[in-house]
């Protein structure tokens, strides 16, 4: 007998039918003996429509307000399915998250888990009943509704496996695993039976939708076998994401390619080369809470620097204005920028061992004619920014180049 923490997003419970075969799947579970928690997310469109609900009423919503709002959606599903499950037969009760209790700190609308009260469900589940929790929510030290940010189902199924020992953690989704690429880019797309969590971490962080950053961190912080499934496909053993590199894995030196259009680059042109420069451009950045991500640096002949850093695209706008507010300050001839960029990431923990990764993903993209602006690397991925039109094109030679579509 095992005790598995299952997630089922949107999609899976977008109707009642739906909700229906995902009580029909975990009664399944049950009947094998096992101890069952579910967690659910909002119908599919329901969170949205709560969101723009909101900003008819008020354009910047409250984000108080806001959590209290957004939080409804999960808690009608766990209600139908908790009725689904008795209608099969089976003991089941939700809990909302303030009734589990999944304790966040305050920063409403993105709030972090820092402790979850399990003695509760334990009692439920000893006695025989399937537990139906509310994702994506909490409850602070003053009782105030929280909700973890966008995707945060997943974190609260993460969080809720490590918190009662669970033996797997299984995320539903519509897609059927995780896959060396996006199957819609690349229909030669191949699934992948596992992936280590530093791999998926990347892939996650990269562009990959699959699962949410923040739940595979805490899946690997608290060594949670996580396991992405379908919840349309009852055949399958989806991909399990596992802390282990066995010597089939070693084999393929890259396991996937990962790519997002959600980004934009901005170029300080002919500022001082000095010490303190890089501080006195991204520190305004920073402290308008807008996250960099890739950084170059150019040293110029004439004692001035070129400094380029991509951010997000929601806040390429933003991070303009806050360097135009600054420019005369930091002593820069020109500040320009691009939101019509994309990157393009290769990932493998088999980089650690192999040489030649990145000469052959230059090449490849070379012999297409498509240019690289920047490049990052780390110790299992090698990221370049291209211009976005060429970013599906990239996608798919590099896909063919590494021979990923090739069984394992």
């Amino acid at each position: 007998m095992a005790l598995i923490v299952q997630k089922y997003g949107g999609t899976s419970v977008g109707n009642p039918e739906r909700i229906k075969n995902v009580a029909q799947r975990v009664a399944k579970f049950k009947m094998l003996g096992h101890q069952v928690v579910v967690v659910v997310s909002a119908m599919s469109g329901e969170t949205n429509r709560l969101i723009a609900l909101a900003k008819e009423v008020q354009p910047n919503p409250d984000p108080r307000e806001m959590d209290v709002l957004i939080s409804t959606g999960e808690q009608v599903t766990i209600a139908l399915l908790s009725m689904a499950l008795m209608e099969l037969g089976l003991k089941a009760r939700s809990y909302t998250g303030s009734q589990v209790k999944i304790v966040t700190d305050s920063a409403h609308t993105k709030a972090r888990i820092l402790d979850i009260e399990e003695h509760n469900m334990r009692a439920d589940l000893d006695a025989g009943y399937v537990i139906v929790v509310a994702g994506f929510q909490g409850v602070d030290e003053k009782g105030n509704i929280t909700t973890l940010g966008r995707g945060g189902s997943d974190t609260t199924g993460v969080a809720l496996a490590a918190a009662l020992k669970a033996d797997e953690c299984q995320i539903y989704t519509d897609v059927d695993g995780v896959y060396t690429t996006d199957p819609r880019v690349v229909p030669e797309a191949r699934r992948l039976k596992a992936i280590t969590f530093e791999e998926m971490l990347e892939m996650a962080s990269l562009g990959s939708k699959v699962l949410q950053t923040r739940s595979v961190e805490f899946a690997g912080k608290y060594k949670v076998k996580l396991r992405v499934l379908s919840s349309f496909d009852d055949e399958g053993e989806g991909t399990l994401i596992t802390f282990e590199e066995n010597e089939k894995m070693e084999q393929a030196i890259i396991s996937g390619i990962a790519f997002n259009r959600d980004e934009a680059k901005i170029t300080v042109l002919g500022v001082p080369d000095r010490p303190g420069i890089a501080y006195q451009i991204l520190g305004p950045v920073g402290e308008a809470n807008i996250d960099v991500d890739m950084i170059i640096q150019n040293v110029g002949a004439d004692g001035t620097t070129d400094f380029t850093f991509t951010v997000h695209r929601n806040e390429y706008k933003k991070a303009l204005e806050v360097l135009k507010g600054v420019q005369s300050h930091i002593g820069a001839r020109e500040i320009s920028g691009d939101d019509h960029i994309a990157k393009v990431s290769v990932i493998g923990v088999g980089m650690r061992s192999h040489a030649g990764i990145a000469s052959n993903m230059f090449r490849t993209l070379a012999e297409e004619g498509i240019n690289i602006q920047m490049i990052s690397t780390s110790e299992i991925k090698i990221s370049v920014v291209i211009d976005e039109k060429y970013m599906e094109l990239a996608v798919r030679v590099l896909h063919k180049a590494f021979g990923l579509e090739q069984g394992a």
